[in-house]
């Protein structure tokens, strides 16, 4: 979970790219704090790049395959 010390740096936003999921390998073009849908495990994702592979990290059985969500942006966001 990431965490944070003042809300006041941050900004509520319902826009669709924070329900995405995506596939380990997968470029995107949004730089944030990504986190594995399984695990919980987070990492900083920067643009154009793709995100870390199946194998980045282990799971144990009963978490899945490895699926990244959005979680925070500092990226420009329009609707």
């Amino acid at each position: 979970m990431a965490w944070y010390k003042y809300s006041t740096f941050f900004a509520n936003s319902n826009l669709d790219e924070f329900d995405k999921v995506y596939a380990p390998g997968a470029v995107i073009a949004w730089s944030g704090i990504y986190r594995c849908e399984g695990c919980g495990h987070e990492i900083v994702h920067t643009l154009h790049h793709p995100l870390p592979s199946q194998n980045h990290h282990q799971h144990a059985a009963n978490e899945g395959k490895i699926r990244w969500r959005l979680v925070a942006t500092d990226a420009p966001l329009s609707s």
